[in-house]
């Protein structure tokens, strides 16, 4: 089996795979121990059977016995009086030749009784000329000449010997020749009449019983699992809302449950209100750095103002031009990764349209081919992270390309350019603040590096991934892959 098929059976979810696993276990346990019983009730039954066809046996030799020692003269009324007082093992008739039966369908016991029956009589009438052994059913059993069948005899010959209503069982039918041209007829039951319908260790009677303690067990484990992995969903989801920025939206996981999710969910929450509070000092922190660095910066251009020696003026001024940018820049990385708006859904072809027509009228070459597809997000800031793809890519690119598909739980957006792309061993650090490679450093000398940091946090704030590489024909090539929109009807929460 490949592993693709095997990832395919096997459910994604943790419920899925217990309930998997003790399904499976459950089966399992269940078939070994049905091999295990069957094979000790077909032993019992083999063992019961063969002694059950030896008492028969017996009985059969002794009658065959009795009816030899008569005169043939007292056969008949012998057999007469015994059908008229009842009370014997054997229905017994007496015909001039063998008569045919239709035997049962073949089955393992009855041809080990057969067998065992024959070897006691041969044991016990070692000078028998041979015997005629068979099982029959009532309503199709012959027992004497010119057709005659049990059914048309008198009930009272035959209802003391053998069962016919309400449940027929099969009948032993004894043959043998006492003396030329006289043929001693006998039939009777077992000892336990059904003793091939209870050999069957799966009936449905029997079955029933562990189908029904099977699906009691698996139900109790699927209330079982899904109280152990309720809580995890509910970990997972809120792991997931401050992953993705959404924090505020997540209420707080309930304090209950095993000691062992109480303990996780208390230290969920401890840590959540670290990270909350880290990102607000975070936040204070650069607010305060760049308003405490604007002053200084500002009051020294007023007096770089005053120098009289030009160039000496000029190199401070684009010095600190330079590390007015730097500040700025750092709190744009803070800032822009983090737009407070409400998600909503967002055509693409509206959004990147835009963005194309604008570059178009800049003089830049980009091409698009409409999609109609629609994600959902934060409008703002999902155009501040295509934005910059798309700046990066007519930065560093004769021209342009954005392509918009659709995959399996997902929406792809590839922006293209056709420059000269990107060592494979430096495609890591693109991400890292103010890394610049060299061609960039050319073609773009006012940039400071973090567009695609930015575009990426942004990016999996909304749950998706952003991935750099190279085109077999030139260019780079980011792809952005974003979560499918739900279906109406559907809560995202």
């Amino acid at each position: 089996m490949s592993d693709g098929l095997l990832r395919r059976l096997v459910p994604a979810s943790l419920l899925g795979r217990l309930m998997l696993v003790m399904a499976a276990g459950l089966l399992v346990t269940q078939i070994a121990a049905s091999a295990i019983w069957a094979s000790q009730l077909r032993y019992k039954s083999q063992v019961e059977t063969q002694s059950a066809a030896r008492y028969v046996a017996h009985s059969a030799a002794g009658a065959i016995r009795f009816f030899r020692s008569l005169p043939p003269a007292y056969r008949a009324l012998i057999i007469q009086q015994l059908r008229e007082m009842g009370g014997t093992r054997f229905f017994v008739n007496l015909n001039h030749a063998y008569v045919p039966v239709e035997q049962i369908a073949p089955h393992p016991l009855a041809d080990k009784a057969i067998a065992t029956v024959a070897a006691t009589l041969k044991g016990d009438l070692p000078n028998s000329p041979g015997f005629r052994l068979a099982f029959a059913w009532p309503d199709r059993l012959v027992v004497a000449e010119h057709d005659v069948r049990l059914e048309d005899l008198p009930n009272a010959w035959v209802q003391h010997v053998l069962l016919l209503q309400p449940d027929p069982a099969p009948i032993l039918v004894i043959q043998t020749e006492i003396e030329p041209g006289n043929w001693l007829y006998m039939a009777a039951l077992m000892p336990n009449p059904y003793f091939l319908s209870g050999s069957d260790p799966f009936s449905w009677d029997r079955l029933m019983p562990q189908a029904l303690s099977l699906a009691v067990v698996l139900l109790l484990c699927l209330l079982v699992v899904r109280s152990i992995t309720r809580p995890l969903a509910a970990l997972s989801d809120a792991a997931a809302a401050v992953g993705q920025g959404h924090d505020d939206a997540s209420p707080p996981l309930p304090e209950t449950g095993s000691r062992e999710f109480v303990n996780t969910a208390r230290a969920f929450g401890a840590m959540r209100e670290r990270i909350a509070r880290y990102i607000e000092d975070r936040e204070r922190l650069f607010i305060s750095i760049s308003h405490d660095l604007r002053t200084p910066i500002t009051r020294l251009k007023l007096r770089a103002e005053l120098l009289d020696d030009d160039a000496l003026r000029n190199d401070f001024e684009e010095d600190l031009d330079e590390l007015d940018m730097m500040v700025k820049g750092a709190l744009q990385c803070v800032k822009d990764s983090d737009i407070h708006e409400n998600p909503a859904d967002i055509r693409l072809d509206a959004l990147l349209g835009r963005m194309v027509k604008s570059a178009q009228l800049a003089g830049h070459e980009v091409g698009y081919q409409p999609s109609g597809i629609t994600v959902r997000g934060k409008p703002l800031a999902l155009k501040r992270a295509l934005g910059n793809l798309l700046d990066n890519a007519l930065f560093y690119g004769a021209r342009a390309a954005i392509a918009v598909r659709e995959a399996p739980g997902s929406v792809v957006v590839e922006v293209r350019d056709h420059g000269p792309g990107v060592p494979e061993d430096a495609l890591a650090s693109l991400f890292d603040p103010y890394v610049r490679l060299a061609h960039g450093r050319d073609s773009n000398d006012g940039g400071m590096g973090l567009g695609l940091g930015i575009a990426r946090g942004i990016v999996e704030a909304h749950g998706g991934r952003l991935e750099l590489r190279n085109h077999p024909e030139g260019g780079l090539v980011a792809q952005v892959r974003l979560p499918a929109r739900r279906p109406v009807g559907i809560c995202a929460g």
